[in-house]
């Protein structure tokens, strides 16, 4: 599978989640802080180009898939 990026925030449950699913299944991942790299929602609306409500947003190589509950249908996690 190609590199996994998880655009998210410390203390969201969901970012979480999508991390821990990445190591399970032996995925390469990378995590990018929102807030510590100061990325808006509307920064990331502009590279998806639809509105972003909620976090994480997973992009699989350079196709966006959505939050982790899209990204845990992809992959048929468990």
């Amino acid at each position: 599978m190609r590199t996994v990026t998880i655009y998210g925030r410390d203390g969201c449950g969901y970012c979480r989640m999508a991390r821990d699913l990445c190591e399970r299944r032996g995925f390469e991942y990378r995590y990018i802080d929102m807030i510590a790299q100061g990325i808006s929602k509307a920064d990331l609306e502009q590279t998806i180009g639809k509105p972003v409500y909620t976090v994480p947003q997973i992009f699989i190589g350079s196709e966006h898939v959505g939050g982790y509950t899209d990204f845990a249908a992809r992959v048929g996690a468990r």
